[in-house]
């Protein structure tokens, strides 16, 4: 009798640890929605730049708001999950984590100029990391408590698309790592 209730024990107990353990996974690998999907139309202030990364002028743009059926249509299921679901690529399968070529990052939603390969350093984590965005004006920072930790997530201002997280664990001068992830970007190749 006593192997027989202690079996049935170490089953129940098993099973609510793997039923705690697999809530947790699935919460875990499903990112909660962050501004991407909160979107309102309104103008916002960005600093315009060429391909060639030249700096030109800071102008008032109406911000690039679609549904979420156009925003699918339009972008790649990984691409899609990333920026307007804030998932994350997995380390080290992205294109541009490992990219050296001159040039600049592009917002793959709307074109918007995000960073310069001139801040883009190896920070040995599989994603593309910068020091710093081209123009602070042309990235939004928002306060992200998922996962259970306190972080800043960093989002395209004109479409309001996920492109990854800033860190305060990055190179001089600014001290800063932003995490980016592949498919938020579009790179455009220095002439």
């Amino acid at each position: 009798m006593a192997t027989e209730t202690g079996i049935s024990r170490r089953a129940l107990l098993l099973g609510a640890g793997a039923t705690v353990g697999g809530a947790l996974l699935i919460h875990w690998r499903q990112p909660p929605v962050i501004a991407a999907a909160k979107s309102e139309p309104g103008e916002v202030t960005i600093v315009q730049f060429s391909d060639d990364g030249k700096r030109l002028d800071k102008i008032k743009v109406q911000k690039v708001v679609k549904t979420e059926d156009e925003w699918r249509k339009i972008l790649p299921a990984g691409a899609f999950a990333i920026t307007r679901h804030a998932d994350t690529e997995i380390a080290y399968t992205g294109k541009y984590w490992n990219l050296h070529e001159k040039g600049l990052y592009r917002c793959l939603c709307c074109d918007n100029a995000l960073f310069s390969s001139e801040t883009k350093f190896d920070s040995g984590t599989g994603w593309p990391s910068f020091w710093a965005p081209i123009a602070q004006e042309n990235v939004r920072e928002i306060r992200d408590s998922s996962l259970g930790m306190e972080r800043i997530a960093v989002s395209c201002k004109e479409c309001d698309a996920h492109l990854g997280h800033v860190f305060n664990d990055g190179p001089p001068p600014t001290g800063l790592r932003y995490c980016m992830n592949s498919a938020s970007l579009r790179f455009i190749k220095a002439a």
